[in-house]
């Protein structure tokens, strides 16, 4: 499960890129699949302190989207009360950013509180609208499953309208079982026990996303102020020209 070389290597192509302009984040095309297994995706756990970027990305979703996610027309308001809801010091919430620190791709693994269902787990997953097409989805997915099973959790389910079937895609690759009732859908994976190599894994894996998160922080400061001197040299150059000679 873990390869050294291809993290290293994936992690050394990423941080080329680190202080590319921020404008092209827009414009960069997403990998193709025969390059896929090469690419790091850092995946950060979430802390509370990020509140206000969790409701901003949930806010960013179109009523679609929002709908397929909460399983009903979720506005503002009851997206602000998820998210002030939402229990860190229980539940893990996984994001990915991108290199403007927008919280693209989230997902909420969420333990039952239930002491008869205490080996289970919810997994749930929103991505953007410009991030899809990327495996964010399932990458978040294999995160959320080697946490769950790190805790003891052996079985993990979704929960999501039938027609969700971009969600059921990402259970299904994973081996899960779904069953359908109508308009809802719910799949269960059976999760293997925590063993030496699962709890190596996401050890790296948040190391990589911490240090990632890092250097898209000290990236942002540099363009800012980069930014800040280009706007002095402009109002000086300004000045200048409107000097009297």
């Amino acid at each position: 499960m873990v390869n050294s070389s291809a993290l290293l290597k994936a992690s050394f192509n990423a941080g080329k890129e680190f202080f590319r302009p921020p404008m092209q984040e827009h414009a960069q095309r997403p990998p193709s699949t025969s390059h896929t297994a090469l690419v790091l995706v850092p995946i950060r756990s979430i802390g509370p302190r990020h509140g206000e970027r969790i409701a901003a990305h949930l806010l960013a979703l179109a009523p679609r989207d929002r709908y397929l996610r909460f399983g009903y027309a979720a506005n503002d308001e009851q997206i602000h009360r998820y998210v002030d809801g939402l229990n860190f010091e229980r539940d893990e919430i996984f994001g990915i950013y991108n290199r403007k620190l927008e919280l693209i791709a989230m997902a909420h693994l969420a333990f039952s509180n239930d002491a008869e269902h205490k080996s289970c787990a919810e997994f749930g997953v929103s991505v953007l609208a410009q991030a899809r097409g990327r495996g964010f989805g399932s990458r978040l997915f294999e995160r959320a499953e080697i946490h769950a099973r790190n805790e003891g959790v052996d079985m993990m389910f979704i929960h999501a309208l039938s027609e969700n079937t971009a969600m059921l895609n990402i259970a299904r690759k994973a081996g899960a079982r779904i069953e359908r009732d109508g308009s809802e859908s719910e799949a269960h994976l059976t999760l293997l026990p925590a063993n030496l190599d699962s709890r190596i894994t996401e050890l790296l894996d948040e190391q990589i996303a911490q240090t990632d998160y890092r250097l898209k922080v000290q990236a942002k400061k540099f363009w800012a102020f980069l930014a800040m001197l280009q706007e002095v040299r402009r109002g000086v150059r300004e000045g200048r020209d409107r000097t009297p000679m």
